[in-house]
């Protein structure tokens, strides 16, 4: 039918444009994207092999951050406080890739008890932009080194946005 046609059509040169505005596979020029680690020295290293960050695409791809201070490598007492660093320490790396928290689009926090949700989004709210980005909360997740929360995000990079 003619209408299956079309809308075959709109949605192919929908998603060819989307494609082409964020290069989700290519450079302008039809080479392969490049991803670039980001670090900061404001946030904790990676213990592992993973980067604190990856810019690819116009985003940021943030690993998930802990509420580990990175000067002393310890964490915080409590759902609040290891909220309150691990946001500090998404800023940190936001920062060195050129975002803000205002420039989420995505967030998900592991947390290890569901009975600290009402407290830590409590915290995570005074750092969100209005609107706040989306977000999945899964809860009672057993984290490494005893720590109550892991946050990750993903934010577009504001050059990229306009």
């Amino acid at each position: 039918m003619a209408w299956e046609v079309d809308a075959w059509v709109w949605g192919g040169l929908v998603l060819g444009r989307l494609a082409e505005r964020w290069s989700w596979t290519k450079t302008a020029k039809g080479e392969p994207m490049t991803r670039q680690a980001v670090s900061s020295d404001q946030a904790p290293a990676a213990l592992g092999p993973y980067s604190q960050a990856i810019v690819a695409g116009g985003f940021v791809f943030c690993s998930g951050t802990a509420g580990i201070d990175p000067a002393t490598g310890t964490a915080g007492d409590g759902i609040e406080a290891q909220t309150e660093q691990a946001l500090q320490n998404l800023a940190a790396v936001l920062e060195a890739a050129g975002a803000s928290m205002a420039d989420l689009v995505k967030v998900t926090i592991f947390y290890a008890d569901v009975d600290d949700f009402a407290r830590l989004n409590e915290v995570y709210a005074r750092h969100m932009p209005d609107p706040p980005p989306a977000r999945s909360a899964p809860a009672n997740v057993k984290l490494p080194r005893g720590l109550l929360i892991s946050i990750d995000a993903i934010a577009v990079l504001p050059a990229a946005a306009g």
